[in-house]
C-alpha cells in the first residue's frame, strides 16, 4: 500500500482540490565554490558518475608505484564562510556534514589502492614518499522538511439548488528524503627528501545520506578506486619543490 493515502468526502458541491589546486580547489576541505545547490528534492537522485582528474610530474614517473610510502597529516585551511541562505530555503538545510574522525577512513582507502599498485605501505619507519589526503563534503540537495502525517482541505459552496460542502483528507506516512551529498577527495604524493610533488589527483562523487549519516566507508572506496584506476598515469606537468603540480585556476586562484 502506498504511504500516501487520500480520503475524499463529498456532498452536492465537489471539494476543491513544491582553492587553489586542480579545479579551483586542490587540497581544501569544503567547497567554497562548489556546485549550485538545489532548493527542493523533486525527483533528484545522486549522480552515479565519479569525476576524476590526475597530474604527474614530468620527471617523476620512475619513482611512482614503488618504495615505502606513508600518510602524513596536512594542516587544514580555515573553513570557508557558509553560503548565504536563499530566501526560499530553510535555515540549516545546507549545513556541511562534519568530517569528525572520518578522514582516516579515506586515508585507509587510499593506502589500500597504493598497496595494490606496488607500494610498501607496511613499513612506515623510514618512508621514501609521503601521501597527503584531504576530504571535503557539500550538500547539493538538502533534506526534505518533515512531512505532515495528516492534512486536508474543506470547501463550501452555495447555488440556487442549495448549499453543500466537500472535503479531502490526505494521510502521508512516508519519511522525508535525506540530503544528497557531494564528496571530494584530494591526494598528493611527495618525495620525502625534496618535498617535490610527484603525483596529484582528485575524485568527486555523490551519495544520499542515510539514517546514520553519510556512508563514508562506501564513498571512500568508490572515490579511491576511481582515482587510482589508471595510476600512475596523469596529465604530465612540470613540478617545483613543495608546490602543487596543477597551475593556478584562471582568475587568480590560490
Amino acid at each position: 500500500m502506498s504511504p500516501v493515502i487520500a480520503l475524499v468526502l463529498a456532498v452536492p458541491v465537489c471539494a476543491q482540490s513544491y582553492p587553489g589546486g586542480w579545479g579551483g580547489r586542490g587540497m581544501r576541505s569544503g567547497w567554497p565554490d562548489g556546485p549550485q545547490r538545489v532548493v527542493t528534492q523533486g525527483n533528484a537522485e545522486p549522480s552515479k558518475r565519479i569525476d576524476v582528474e590526475t597530474f604527474r610530474a614530468a620527471d617523476g614517473g620512475d619513482a611512482l608505484g614503488k618504495g615505502r610510502i606513508v600518510v602524513v597529516e596536512t594542516t587544514p585551511p580555515a573553513p570557508p564562510a557558509p553560503p548565504a541562505t536563499a530566501p526560499d530555503e530553510l535555515p540549516g538545510t545546507n549545513a556541511m556534514p562534519a568530517l569528525d574522525d572520518k578522514l582516516p577512513v579515506y586515508e585507509a582507502a587510499v593506502i589500500d589502492q597504493l598497496a595494490n599498485k606496488g607500494y610498501d605501505t607496511a613499513d612506515a619507519a623510514n618512508p621514501q614518499q609521503l601521501i597527503e589526503v584531504s576530504v571535503g563534503h557539500d550538500i547539493v540537495v538538502p533534506e526534505e522538511a518533515p512531512h505532515r502525517p495528516v492534512s486536508g482541505e474543506v470547501s463550501m459552496g452555495v447555488s440556487n439548488r442549495g448549499s453543500g460542502f466537500g472535503g479531502a483528507l490526505f494521510i502521508d506516512l512516508s519519511k522525508p528524503r535525506k540530503a544528497i551529498v557531494a564528496t571530494r577527495i584530494d591526494v598528493r604524493i611527495r618525495d620525502k627528501d625534496t618535498r617535490r610533488v610527484l603525483w596529484e589527483g582528485h575524485a568527486q562523487g555523490q551519495a544520499r545520506m542515510t539514517e546514520n549519516g553519510l556512508d563514508d566507508t562506501r564513498m571512500a572506496t568508490r572515490l579511491a578506486t576511481a582515482l587510482f584506476a589508471k595510476f600512475p598515469d596523469g596529465k604530465v606537468v612540470q613540478s617545483l619543490a613543495g608546490a602543487p603540480l596543477a597551475p593556478p585556476a584562471a582568475g587568480g586562484g590560490e
